[in-house]
């Protein structure tokens, strides 16, 4: 559809939440980052909950109202979406934000929408296409630099291939923050476009696509608006 200011679905949560005199009342949000950065790149921020056992259909009703797509970060993707028994490490699964985000960026791609995945949604993109995940980061590189602490951002440096989309957004270094144990193992459809220095995956895109790209960082939390403001572009166009 076209508007002056592009409408970007955004995926959210259900968790318990707290406000005023309300203690863990089962709540559909989402960091207000993403809103903000969506706010501030020139589009119209719209929040997205779960949908239980949706169809096809119904990703393609409520995708069909908007310009653009942002999957926003999470818990673990359920390791049976990519036929792997879960490890000691993974967290309680969603079940109905795993199979409702698996719908829309499975319409997303039919349509041409596009389609922006931040760490778990990158993780999304990649099992929607048929690809796989590592399940526990520091299993396979020896370390926790990708996820320090609770709620606590790690710094990586990302190095992006020169000649890909992301590149033309970012240039080919860039600092970032991070918050995952887990990383995409295979991306059918995808090119690997960055990498963190110990060889993690960092980033995926489509380049034949409209604009279709998932990175594994947190770029909703730093001041750094490029990623969302080329969003917003293309789902201006």
């Amino acid at each position: 559809m076209s508007t002056s200011r592009p409408l970007i679905g955004i995926t959210s949560y259900v968790e318990p939440a707290s406000w005023v005199v309300w203690r863990n009342i089962p709540a559909a949000l989402v960091p207000h980052r993403y809103v903000r950065q969506i706010q501030q790149a020139g589009g119209i921020a719209v929040l997205i909950p779960p949908m239980s056992e949706p169809t096809e259909a119904e990703a393609a009703v409520v995708l069909e109202r908007l310009d653009g797509l942002l999957l926003a970060g999470g818990v673990d993707v359920e390791p049976s979406r990519y036929g792997q028994q879960p490890a000691p490490t993974v967290q309680a699964p969603r079940p109905e934000r795993d199979a409702s985000e698996l719908a829309l960026v499975q319409r997303a791609v039919q349509l041409d929408l596009p389609l922006f995945g931040v760490c778990r949604g990158m993780q999304v993109m990649a099992v929607a296409a048929g690809g796989a995940l590592v399940q526990h980061l520091p299993d396979k590189i020896g370390s926790t630099d990708h996820s320090p602490g609770p709620a606590s951002y790690g710094q990586t440096d990302i190095r992006i291939a020169s000649d890909s989309r992301l590149a033309s957004v970012l240039g080919e270094r860039v600092e970032a923050c991070c918050y995952h144990h887990q990383g995409v193992a295979t991306h059918p459809g995808y090119e690997a476009v960055a990498w963190a220095s110990d060889g993690t995956l960092e980033a995926m895109e489509d380049p034949a696509a409209r604009w279709r790209m998932g990175v594994q960082w947190h770029p909703e939390v730093g001041s750094d608006p490029r990623l969302f403001e080329a969003l917003v572009a293309a789902a201006s166009g």
